[in-house]
């Protein structure tokens, strides 16, 4: 498995997000995880396809955009326009799943769905053959800063038995230099980091840490 690691924009310091962006870049990051929250499927509020779009001009690392909203389907077009590079949204969520996917298919747009900790992994299986990645969630969407669910890592066990080595499984959610093992061990290969790597001084040796863990755990 390659494994990539993500750096969530939710922990970075909005005050400087050009030098945030541009720091996790310089690092090694793979992709940048930017987390959309409507105040509604979750608790909380976090920014819009404006920022995205502003972003956009620092670099052109893949832009991983994870919709945690109620109805994704009405912002996929907003998000495509900012520069979204992969589109993720939740089984949960009200969107018609073949119909979304039909939408990203034709705008050629990377796809994902997403899990929360309390969903069963086997609701994504019939979807399986049309995605590039499968998030499972390993805290409660809508908050950074939470604690990593271990027991969330037999959902990634089980899909990584099912769809083989080349497919991505994203993990999200309490990744640190403590945990990055157990989703290694378990199959994931894309960790999505918030405060491991932006509440960092050395974003480089912190994406660094999190890979070598990672690799060693495979």
């Amino acid at each position: 498995m390659n494994i990539k690691i993500a750096p969530s924009l939710l922990a970075a310091d909005f005050k400087d997000l050009q030098s945030e962006v541009r720091s996790v870049v310089a690092g090694g990051a793979d992709m940048l995880h930017l987390d959309i929250m409507d105040g509604h499927f979750v608790p909380n509020i976090s920014f819009g396809p404006s920022i995205v779009k502003q972003i956009r001009d620092i670099d052109n690392i893949i832009f991983d955009v994870h919709l945690m909203l109620t109805n994704p389907q009405d912002y996929f077009e907003a998000f495509i326009k900012a520069g979204a590079d992969m589109i993720t949204f939740h089984i949960e969520s009200d969107a018609n799943v073949p119909d979304a996917l039909d939408y990203l298919e034709k705008a050629n747009i990377k796809k994902g769905l997403v899990v929360k900790p309390k969903t069963n992994i086997d609701s994504i299986f019939k979807y399986l053959d049309r995605l590039d990645m499968v998030l499972i969630m390993s805290v409660e969407p809508g908050f950074g800063g939470q604690s990593f669910m271990q027991d969330c890592m037999s959902k990634v066990k089980v899909l990584r038995q099912k769809v083989g080595a080349d497919f991505d499984i994203q993990v999200d959610g309490g990744v640190d230099v403590n945990t990055v093992s157990s989703a290694a061990k378990a199959g994931a290969n894309v960790m999505v980091a918030g405060t491991s790597v932006f509440g960092q001084s050395d974003r480089g040796l912190a994406i660094e840490q999190l890979r070598q863990i990672a690799e060693n755990n495979i």
